[in-house]
């Protein structure tokens, strides 16, 4: 089954849930929580809010098979690869394969991920 069909709706309810961390680095571990607003079971296509509090750093760069956009809707991110920061209102669109992160969150952070089209 597709990701349901959601007319217009307020997600406050909906639980956050810890990420755990990759084996290979990624962004996971304490201080990072998601709170899926669609997905996917059979594609594993989802769309999340992923909330960093204040001090979270992940390890190692990060890698993926699927699809990612990204939307900074609060707080910011540091990218420690580029040497960049990233900021609310900023958008990334990552195709399987592109290197990003690792990251620094100096002061929480919240964003809006799609994540899709995963290579099987």
């Amino acid at each position: 089954m597709p990701k349901p069909e959601h007319e217009f709706f307020r997600p406050d309810a909906l639980p956050w849930e810890p990420v755990a961390a990759s084996p290979t680095g990624g962004a996971g571990g304490p201080g990072v929580q998601q709170k899926i607003l669609s997905r996917d079971p059979e594609t594993g296509d989802v769309t999340r809010l992923l909330r960093f509090e204040a001090g979270v750093e992940t390890r190692g760069t990060i890698t993926h098979d699927f699809w990612e956009e990204v939307w900074i809707l609060e707080g910011e991110l540091i990218d420690l690869g580029k040497r960049q920061t990233f900021g609310a209102g900023m958008y990334a669109c990552r195709p399987p394969g592109m290197v990003h992160g690792p990251y620094r969150v100096d002061r929480g952070c919240v964003t809006l991920e799609i994540r899709y089209g995963a290579t099987r």
